[in-house]
């Protein structure tokens, strides 16, 4: 029986951690109950990408997108939609950008900008059903090259596209399977880095759980073009629906005789398997991650030689990331020249961003190269909400630095981004407002550094460490000018010397935040103030005669230190006062601000 109707549930680990998965269940039950189950189709797919109106129900024909679905909507959901015909209007979501109702979710702004080729699938499929993937072109592409291009022509054909790898350095593919292709060893390996580990970044996530036959896909061609018969796919163990996703779409693969002996009657033969990571984060490095999948370490090693000469287990060994493989099957399938006519002339395609931070619409992102910040922060991700205004924005996460608003109308690119002291990086891209203190973004990214240094070489575990010694005593309120010098100094250092690219950049945060706030560095230095009132031991927080007397401090306050009237101006006891920060967060109209510490106050702490 053809179904009239599908509803689609988002499957992503969002929405997952949401209850979507019970609300596939209330579904299944309600339908069952009303006699209407053969006439629904129940999916759960991957990510949507508007994370933050989840749980997402999108009801296909009509395409209406619910928002914030909770088991108890299921009911009305399935009576007035599915049975009436009519849409509950409660739960459609309001377009954060211009307030109006909308229904269909190709009306919202979020996706209007987008254009969407790596995450083409996520969201519109069941990634956990081979056929519904080759409904939608899949395995066209491997059968196209295996039937009709020689491995020379697939290498060409990549190049001729211009893709650049999407796991942050932007090297050219098309050059990186040509030189491993070149290698005249008998054996070689193709390796999928699904090592996502920056702060905030969850893109490689969302392709595995959503299209996963995607980057099985492309590494199979991978595998073709280079001389290859076997892949590795190296992914999170915290990720688990990723892993079981994978595993499955690796059986349904072979059972299907898409991996394994003899692919589409060609003769030739190739198969993946998964390597779970421990959460090492310079196991994103290419090399300290083929040592991980040896059994040792994970350390980088020098370069050259380099993985197409020398890889893993010495053999030459090409390695790209999720979203760079999510992008090769639609290449083969549309041409090289299409992709090319996407994005700019050096960047071509497009990029997906994890846009976070102090933003409306958290989630997804997919533009083409090219796009400005200004529009994916303001027209794609809804600018910064709670009337603050905007501060920086973090590209590129702990390997990246922070780009102020005079560069907002910058097209995002590899080598823009790169002249603005940050880099495109695996697409982190976390938005900051006025309430935060740049000192301690830089100190915060630099932990993390410090934790995750593997320690091999000195610059990186001995340099960064006496860098985060130096925020910690400023963001205290007992740094000096000279610490400033020093940290520049410092930082340079590590930049130029450390052994792989991860501590080469890990000093990216803190010298960008010293170009672009010094105000704020001398601010804590000399006046003894945190002027965003993060920094505890520098902040003061004082009520202003803007208060309303809404009572929302008073109510957010952990202390009791708040007290005042409805309507009345509301006071702060400094005395039980412990600078959290809460009833500035709270406050609708920002009427409390952060004053200096008196020093002695500073002093004791």
């Amino acid at each position: 029986m053809l179904e009239r109707m599908q509803i689609l549930i988002c499957g992503g680990t969002g929405c997952l951690s949401s209850h979507s998965k019970d609300i596939q269940k209330e579904f299944d039950r309600v339908l069952t109950e009303m006699g209407l189950h053969d006439e629904v189709k129940l999916v759960l797919t991957g990510c949507f990408g508007l994370c933050e109106k989840g749980p997402v129900v999108i009801v296909y024909p009509d395409e209406t997108f619910y928002s914030h679905v909770q088991v108890a909507d299921v009911a009305e959901i399935c009576e007035e939609h599915v049975l009436k015909g009519r849409i509950v209007e409660r739960l459609t979501v309001k377009d954060p950008i211009d307030k109006t109702k909308v229904k269909n979710f190709s009306e919202l702004n979020f996706y209007a900008k987008q254009r969407r080729i790596a995450l083409r699938n996520c969201g519109n499929i069941n990634p956990s059903d081979i056929k519904e993937y080759i409904a939608r072109d899949g395995y066209a592409a491997l059968g196209k090259v295996l039937t009709s291009m020689t491995p020379v022509q697939v290498v060409e054909e990549v190049k001729k596209s211009g893709l650049r790898g999407r796991g942050g350095a932007g090297f050219p593919t098309g050059l990186k399977w040509e030189f491993a292709s070149k290698s005249t060893d008998d054996i070689k390996y193709v390796i999928c880095n699904a090592d996502e580990g920056d702060p905030g970044a969850f893109m490689d996530r969302s392709v595995l759980e959503g299209d996963p036959h995607s980057v099985l896909e492309a590494m199979t061609i991978c595998g073709y073009a280079i001389g290859a018969h076997q892949g590795y796919i190296y992914v999170r163990a915290e990720y688990p629906v990723a892993v079981e996703r994978l595993n499955h779409a690796i059986r349904e693969s072979h059972e299907m005789r898409l991996l394994g002996e003899d692919i589409f009657g060609s003769g030739f033969h190739f198969d993946i398997e998964l390597r779970l990571g421990a959460g090492a984060f310079v196991c994103g490095e290419e090399t300290a991650l083929m040592a991980s999948i040896e059994g040792q370490r994970g350390m980088p090693r020098l370069k050259p030689p380099f993985p197409a000469v020398k890889g893993l287990w010495g053999h030459p060994t090409n390695v790209n990331n999720v979203e760079t493989f999510a992008n090769v099957p639609v290449i083969f399938l549309k041409g090289a020249d299409w992709f090319r006519g996407i994005g700019t002339e050096k960047s071509t395609g497009t990029k997906v961003f994890a846009l976070g931070g102090k933003i409306a619409n958290t989630g997804l992102v997919e533009v083409p190269m090219g796009t400005t910040l200004r529009e994916v922060i303001f027209d794609i991700g809804g600018g910064i909400p709670n009337r603050r205004r905007f501060k920086a924005v973090q590209t590129g996460g702990p390997s990246g630095g922070c780009i102020t608003e005079k560069n907002l109308d910058t097209p995002i690119d590899f080598d823009s981004m790169i002249a603005m002291g940050s880099m495109m990086g695996s697409g982190g891209m976390i938005v900051m407002d006025e309430d935060n203190c740049m000192v301690d973004v830089a100190r915060f990214y630099l932990d993390f550094t410090v934790d995750e240094s593997c320690g091999k070489c000195t610059p990186c575990r001995e340099g960064t460490r006496r860098m985060l010694d130096i925020l910690n005593k400023i963001c205290a309120g007992k740094g000096t000018m000279e610490d400033l010098d020093t940290l520049e100094s410092i930082g340079n250092m590590v930049k130029e010397s450390s052994l792989c690219a991860l501590g080469q950049s890990a000093p990216s945060p803190v010298l960008s935040t010293l170009k672009h706030f010094r105000d704020e560095y001398i601010a804590h230095v000399v006046d003894h103030v945190c002027p965003a009132g993060v920094c505890a031991n520098l902040t003061n927080y004082v009520v202003t005669d803007h208060c309303i007397g809404c009572t929302k401090c008073a109510k957010n306050c952990p202390v009791g230190a708040i007290t005042g009237s409805v309507k009345q101006r509301h006071f702060i006891d400094l005395t039980k006062c412990i600078r959290c920060g809460a009833c500035k967060k709270a406050c609708p109209v920002n009427a409390i601000t952060s004053k200096p510490l008196p020093k002695e106050v500073q002093l004791n702490g």
